[in-house]
């Protein structure tokens, strides 16, 4: 397959009141006919968003907003595009553009198409029907900042039970087995 697909990379600048450094960021192999609906997906899925029920906006370099449009969300002189039908081909190698998750909570990243283009059969071993990340790092926080089930934000952090809590599925799980990895020695 010939280097045809972009490479996209994003990274999580802030969000939820906080500025992430170092910053958390995925890299995704993008077809040019894919929308910027499925690229708002994929970043989604990779940052580990599950609550979606939050506007989300995309803005380019031309200053474009790219969302679902809301006629009560215009404002004079900016032009507003309808992100599920905007094809990633409208992007140049290079470019550098912007998509807020949630707008109350603003999760913004910064997206940035690699300068050249890439196949997605070597970046990826496959190619998928949708954006895809093939590199990652950091750190990735909580949608809405919770540490654990049941965090209500003010409760202190329960006590580590080490592995005593969880099922003897494993050799050093369990409520009767050593609370630390037993070593092994060589014969």
């Amino acid at each position: 397959m010939a280097r045809t697909w972009l490479s996209i990379r994003v990274d999580l600048i802030e969000g939820h009141g906080e500025k992430f450094w170092p910053r958390p960021g995925r890299i995704f192999a993008a077809a040019r006919s894919h929308t910027f609906s499925l690229l708002a997906d994929a970043i989604d899925d990779a940052f580990a968003r599950w609550d979606r029920s939050h506007l989300q906006e995309f803005t380019l370099a031309s200053q474009t907003r790219l969302c679902i449009p809301d006629p009560g969300w215009e404002i004079e002189g900016e032009t507003t595009e309808d992100f599920r039908r905007v094809r990633l081909s409208r992007l140049d190698l290079g470019e550098q553009f912007t998509y807020v998750f949630d707008l109350g909570d603003n999760w913004t990243h910064l997206c940035t198409v690699g300068t050249s283009r890439i196949d997605p059969v070597e970046a990826l071993g496959i190619q998928p029907d949708k954006p895809l990340p093939y590199w990652g790092w950091g750190d990735i926080p909580d949608q809405y900042r919770r540490r654990w089930d049941g965090d209500d934000g003010e409760s202190p952090v329960p006590p580590d039970p080490g592995l005593a809590d969880l099922p003897p599925l494993r050799p050093h799980w369990g409520p009767d087995r050593p609370r630390t990895r037993p070593h092994l020695t060589s014969l």
